[in-house]
């Protein structure tokens, strides 16, 4: 179980304090997985650095009985000056596991060629992002945090990645961030709308959804179909 209770997180600008999560209360159990909706800069990548233990709360408190992913698709857990095998071995050590077998899964599932022999640093955003993804899945976490994996690789590695996660690790806890709502929809069944540093929950996804599109003020362009993320 994760427990989150009145999580704040305050940012520090020229133009004073900015109140980024005010008060967040939630708690996520194995088997749930509970979407964030959110507009650009809201905080859910925020949230998710914090439930990582990547960035420390301004205040309130996270407590957790499983083990937690670093975000996936975030190439913050990377020594960037390392190249990717390097890294493979360096997490592979840290979590006592075998190197070789490790090694190998990430050749085939992440196909970053010869640039694993790379420095982490050379890479694109897309190319450590399909590294994370990989060598997230040599751990076997309780809870996987997902920031807009949809968004990253071709339609190919979109599948092996859901095969991944959602099939083999179907008994898992996730919380997953996402732009495209109809993949936050179809691999969730809790949903969270978050806006000005609040977050409601829901257990209805079309509820939600409208909740989200009123808050934003989201209006339908001439010829707009509703199907893109309804369920009819």
């Amino acid at each position: 179980m994760i427990r989150v209770r009145d999580l704040r997180k305050i940012y520090p600008t020229r133009f004073g304090e900015n109140l980024v999560l005010d008060g967040i209360n939630f708690d996520l159990a194995m088997g749930e997985r509970l979407g964030i909706l959110g507009r650009n800069g809201a905080g859910k990548s925020t949230m998710i650095r914090l439930i990582s233990g990547a960035e420390l709360p301004t205040s309130g408190t996270i407590e957790s009985s499983m083990s937690i992913s670093w975000p996936l698709a975030f190439g913050g857990a990377f020594q960037h000056q390392l190249t990717g095998i390097d890294n493979i071995r360096f997490i592979s050590t840290i979590y006592d596991q075998d190197f070789q077998s490790n090694l190998a899964f990430v050749e085939d599932f992440a196909e970053l060629g010869p640039y694993l022999r790379e420095p982490v640093r050379s890479y694109s955003s897309g190319m450590r992002a399909r590294l994370a993804f990989a060598i997230s899945m040599i751990i076997e976490f309780d809870c996987f945090l997902i920031d807009e994996i949809s968004a990253v690789g071709d339609a190919r590695f979109h599948d092996r990645c859901n095969a991944e996660l959602f099939e083999k690790r179907a008994d898992r806890a996730m919380i997953i961030i996402s732009h495209d709502a109809a993949y936050v929809r179809d691999h969730c069944n809790r949903w969270g709308v978050l806006h000005d540093g609040k977050m409601v929950q829901y257990d209805d996804f079309e509820l939600a959804y409208a909740d989200f599109k009123e808050l934003i003020g989201w209006k339908p362009p001439p010829g707009w179909q509703e199907l893109q993320v309804s369920t009819a």
